[in-house]
């Protein structure tokens, strides 16, 4: 059974990705149809599709700005949902190899929303616009294409259901949207296409979540409390409200290279309590947990070069986690599918058919310099295989001295949360001025008020 849709666009995947490229597509396409294996509407918790979903996610700065410009009164709609936002820097208190930075208030926004109420707004959103409707519930089997093999001409699809039979949905334009999993890899070996080179770096990471309802309320007038990872102090953590006002918390502990946080309550508080910010065991040794320690697996971060592909069929794009999945402890996931979006609208303007050469080099250039940080940062680890090089030791060094002049300088601290926040490159880290700054606080003595409260 074939289904005309004429001047349609077609998205394979529903999560954030897939609801960012609908949003920018409809302002071309007079049809857009988001293709998802999962039930999605009206679904406001993690879903099967998303396993890391019930896991601490971040929308940093620049991911929120495009989210906002592309859905104008979004964070109104998501504070209404009880989410209590705040400044970057100014209201988390960061911890760096167990040192506290010094806040600094960068004017730039932290919407700590969790994923599940993020995308639910996000999904009614998209679903609001006249253009974009949903195909839930079914699987996609392989993009359809001219009798030359050039050209992309729509996908077959197959509902979930025994016995369903397949559909074809004709498409001007398909977008893979499907994450770490996508096939089109696979689909361009069987069209005659070479592969796109990956690069990965395996880390090992897990992430370990739990949630609780607290007794005491350990942030104060802040929103979050992050001891981050670092090769001096790699068990790290992300703790903050959930949305609500009945005090409850996310806690995601996160551990690498095989060191993963245990799923049996005591392993679990075992590990809370090894963090170099006692505050967090403090919070939680006491207070009323609301499920079981849940672990997410992330085994390597994996960049596929589409770019540099010399033949690739018209017709088919791919985006987000599809062509790039970064280490999770940076929060970059999110913002890179915002920063592709932007490609993709840009190169879909006026309902023209992209040139996937074009569109590639610079998505490339989008996720280059957030790539480039994340594998830089996780080659300081001794264990994580790579290649190094003698830049990549003095990065890592430089970094480790900014971390530390933070501590007493402000400034330096806001240079650090806009290269996390993806607002500027790390390349601003080395300005003269911060140089100068880094360097001669680097040397200054550690207060005791950046320690963490000492464990009773």
């Amino acid at each position: 059974m074939a289904t005309r849709t004429d001047e349609c666009a077609v998205v394979l995947g529903g999560s954030i990705a897939g609801l960012l490229a609908a949003r920018v597509l409809s302002e071309s396409y007079p049809r857009v149809v988001i293709v998802e294996r999962d039930k999605i509407l009206g679904v406001h918790g993690p879903r099967r599709g998303v396993p890391h979903g019930n896991h601490a996610h971040g929308l940093v700065a620049r991911g929120h700005q495009i989210m906002e410009s592309m859905f104008p009164g979004l964070t109104d709609e998501l504070i209404g949902a009880g989410v209590r936002p705040g400044d970057f820097s100014n209201d988390i208190q960061w911890y760096f190899n167990g040192l506290r930075l010094s806040p600094a208030r960068t004017g730039l926004p932290s919407v700590p929303a969790t994923r599940p109420v993020l995308e639910y707004h996000l999904r009614e959103r998209v679903r609001a616009l006249p253009e974009v409707s949903f195909l839930e519930e079914h699987d996609v089997i392989a993009p359809v294409t001219d009798a030359s093999g050039h050209r992309v001409t729509g996908v077959r699809v197959q509902a979930r259901t025994p016995g369903a039979e397949e559909q074809t949905l004709s498409a001007h334009l398909v977008v893979d949207t499907t994450g770490r999993g996508s096939r089109t890899p696979l689909w361009l070996a069987d069209l005659g296409y070479q592969a796109p080179p990956e690069e990965r770096i395996e880390i090992d990471l897990a992430y370990t979540t739990r949630h609780y309802r607290l007794e005491k309320d350990p942030f104060d007038s802040d929103i979050a409390i992050i001891p981050a990872a670092t090769p001096s102090h790699p068990r790290g953590a992300f703790f903050y409200r959930v949305p609500g006002d009945d005090n409850r918390v996310e806690l995601s502990v996160t551990g690498l290279l095989g060191d993963h946080p245990p799923t049996d309550p005591e392993g679990f508080h075992a590990f809370v309590r090894s963090l170099p910010v006692p505050e967090i065991y403090e919070a939680i040794r006491d207070a009323e947990p609301l499920d079981e320690p849940l672990r997410f697996r992330f085994p390597a971060s994996v960049r596929r070069d589409y770019n540099r592909l010399e033949r690739f069929p018209a017709g088919l794009l791919v985006m987000g986690d599809a062509i790039c999945s970064f280490n999770p402890a940076y929060a970059q996931g999110m913002t890179s599918a915002s920063l592709q979006a932007l490609v993709l609208r840009r190169h879909t303007a006026g309902r023209r058919l992209p040139r996937p050469q074009a569109y590639f080099r610079d998505v490339a250039r989008e996720i280059r310099s957030p790539w480039s940080f994340a594998a830089v940062t996780d080659l300081g680890y001794s264990g994580v295989k790579g290649k190094r090089n003698l830049q990549t030791a003095l990065v890592n060094r430089y970094a480790a001295l900014a971390q530390r002049a933070a501590v007493h300088d402000p400034r330096v601290t806001d240079a650090l949360v806009r290269i996390a926040g993806l607002v500027a490159s790390p390349q601003s880290l080395m300005h003269p001025r911060t140089l100068l700054r880094v360097l001669r606080s680097a040397r200054r003595p550690v207060p005791p008020s950046a320690f963490g409260v000492p464990t009773s």
